[in-house]
This record gives C-alpha cells, sequence and structure tokens, in this order.
C-alpha cells in the first residue's frame, strides 16, 4: 500500500468515527442530557412517564434515524474512498462536510423531543443543557477546516507543472 492510499484509508476510517461519534453524543444529547436538565430534579423515566401521561411520548427512533443518516453516509463515503483510491484530500472532505451538516441534523433530530418537553412541562422547547454547543463548535470548526483544505488544494494546484502534451 503506497503512502497517498494508506493516508486515504486512515482520513476515512477517522472521519467515519468522527461523524459516528458526533451522532452519538446527539443522542444522547437529545434523549439524556436535556430532558435531564430541562426537568431538574426528575429521573429520565419519571420525565418519559410524565410524557406519556400527557399523551407527548418521544418517539426515540425518529431522532436516531435522522442522527443515523450522518454515520450511513460516512461509512459509505469511506468504502468509496477506499476503493477508488481518491487523494487524502478527497477523503477528508466528505467527513467535514457531513460535520458541517451536523448542526442542522442535530436541530431536526432534537425538534419533536424538545417540543414533547415544551408541552409536557410548559417550558421552552430548546436546548436547557449546555451539551449541544460542543456539537455546534465542531460543526463551525469542520467548516473552518473545509475553508483551509480546499485552500490548500488549490494552491498545491497552482505549483502543479502542467503536463506537456505533444
Amino acid at each position: 500500500m503506497n503512502e497517498p492510499h494508506r493516508a486515504t484509508v486512515l482520513v476515512s476510517i477517522l472521519g467515519a468515527v468522527a461523524v459516528t461519534l458526533y451522532a452519538a453524543w446527539a443522542a444522547v444529547q437529545i434523549l439524556v442530557l436535556n430532558p435531564l436538565a430541562a426537568v431538574p430534579g426528575s429521573s429520565l423515566a419519571e420525565i418519559n412517564g410524565a410524557m406519556v401521561a400527557s399523551g407527548e411520548a418521544v418517539n426515540l427512533m425518529a431522532p436516531l434515524v435522522v442522527l443515523g443518516i450522518g454515520p450511513a453516509l460516512a461509512i459509505a463515503a469511506a468504502w468509496v474512498c477506499v476503493a477508488n483510491r481518491v487523494p487524502p484530500i478527497v477523503a477528508v472532505s466528505g467527513p467535514l462536510a457531513l460535520l458541517i451538516l451536523g448542526a442542522p441534523g442535530y436541530f431536526v433530530a432534537s425538534f419533536g423531543p424538545g417540543m414533547a418537553l415544551a408541552d409536557t412541562f410548559l417550558i421552552s422547547g430548546g436546548n436547557h443543557s449546555p451539551w449541544y454547543l460542543p456539537l455546534y463548535a465542531v460543526s463551525a470548526l469542520a467548516f473552518v477546516a473545509v475553508i483551509i483544505v480546499t485552500a490548500r488544494a488549490v494552491a498545491s494546484a497552482r505549483t502543479q507543472p502542467e503536463p506537456v502534451t505533444i
């Protein structure tokens, strides 16, 4: 395995792991941390019980399906990049884009559970736990990384000699 392909494999695997960890953290934030912060002093079982009693039961599958899209795409992209021996700079772009899209994905996934909390406990449907902030920070850093990677790719392309055609 040559050095660029080894780098592609490494970047692809790390990218898929990063996107999966992002989604897992978002799921924990939506389904555990935020409800506990929204209704302090209550257990998760008590919170879920109150939501069921008020007719606002949370469909656990909906946020998990939404959050599962990113890891599924990251794993598929990793496989395609490794199988086709794409340059590492191309392989890193997919996971970075998915990490950027993680912020809107988190918002969509958290909307239903947040509204169920709001309707049950007559509170705001927004984030009550501060542990959503690392998700947004990672998305912002991924955005900056895409700009840096793109700038480096453009600079590298400009320094490459043009092919000679005869």
